[in-house]
């Protein structure tokens, strides 16, 4: 039987120069309570450039029997009319609302990508990040903390939270599906799910709008069933390779099935390690200019070794269930879980 690899695309280990992180929160908005504030500062301070720099790639292989082991990055092939692995260049919209995101698992730190999801309204104190579900969630670590997301990272690439233009935002609120939780990543079942939403406060470091899906806007859920005919674009922060975690990498073409038989589809594309979590949106030609046609419909998951393709879950109506306890605090019973997280590991 041939052997079936699959490569979990999370966090990467940064090998560059950072500069170093804020260690005060400053005020952004007059409805932070004094708790908030103070978390704020816990988080800023604990990504100390060491920590950033250290931060660990976590990729895995599934074997034929179903364990889950340590692997290296995966491979690469041709290309062939679609593009596999390029720098984005046209910044706008897709920039804007793409980032890189922080956190802390089972006491290391890790890195993984993200969009902004337009939520119901503005004013109201939040925002919600899309990303992975292994971002957020590990069968074996638990739920994710010190989770800190920086939009825009490819025109303002740096950990320094109280100068970057575009600001940090820590999550309070994390939410996967039923049943990504306690399993974690790794069956069928699970990659059909391996998305996530957290729910972010104010801005908490440096000047401008407090809330983030203001200040850089988001994108709507596409729930419907898409062909796999139609041009998907895979966006995110890869961090391996040729790749360096600062740039904005893109890929895009056509769907097509996993070769295994998984209920997600593959796009051609080469990223790795840093990338998970990262959007994917169709219903465009052109990602630099938002639209309202514009929709989230996956998110970088998994590869195989050998294969040029990205894996993604396909979103459906208990997707927008899972959006909707990200937004309103409360789990939905058989679909959702929700995790209020801090600096420290949750006990959810």
């Amino acid at each position: 039987m041939r052997s079936r690899i699959l490569i979990l695309l999370s966090a990467l280990m940064l090998s560059l120069l950072l500069p170093g992180t804020g260690t005060a929160a400053a005020a952004a908005g007059t409805d932070r309570t004094a708790a908030d504030r103070a978390e704020d500062a816990r988080v800023l301070a604990y990504w100390t450039p060491a920590r950033i720099a250290n931060a660990k790639f976590r990729d895995f292989v599934r074997t034929d029997d179903g364990k889950m082991v340590p692997h290296a990055k995966p491979g690469g092939g041709g290309g062939g009319g679609v593009v596999t692995g390029s720098s984005w260049a046209n910044g706008g919209a897709i920039q804007q609302r793409s980032g890189r995101i922080l956190f802390s698992s089972g006491g290391s730190d890790w890195i993984c990508s993200g969009s902004v999801v337009n939520d119901s309204s503005t004013g109201n104190g939040y925002s919600i990040v899309l990303t992975a579900g292994h971002c957020v969630y590990d069968g074996s670590d638990g739920w994710s903390y010190n989770f800190l997301y920086l939009p825009n990272f490819d025109a303002q690439p740096s950990y320094d939270c109280n100068t970057r233009a575009d600001g940090c935002w820590r999550a309070n609120l994390l939410t996967a599906h039923d049943d990504f939780v306690p399993a974690g990543f790794g069956s069928d079942e699970t990659v059909r799910v391996d998305y996530a939403f957290a729910r972010v406060g104010l801005r908490i470091a440096g000047a401008g709008t407090a809330e983030l899906d203001a200040a850089t806007g988001g994108y709507g859920l596409n729930t419907a069933s898409v062909a796999d005919s139609v041009t998907k674009w895979a966006f995110g922060y890869p961090a391996e390779g040729k790749y360096k975690g600062n740039d904005l990498i893109y890929c895009a073409g056509p769907t097509t099935a996993d070769p295994y038989g998984a209920p997600t589809w593959g796009v051609a594309c080469n990223m790795g390690g840093g990338s998970s979590g990262g959007p994917w949106i169709f219903g465009t030609t052109d990602p630099a200019v938002y639209t309202a046609g514009t929709l989230l419909t996956s998110v970088n998951s998994y590869g195989y070794t050998g294969v040029q393709y990205m894996f993604g879950p396909k979103f459906n109506a208990q997707t927008q269930t899972v959006y909707a306890s990200a937004t309103s605090g409360t789990a939905s019973a058989g679909v959702s879980v929700v995790c209020a997280v801090g600096t420290s590991a949750p006990n959810c």
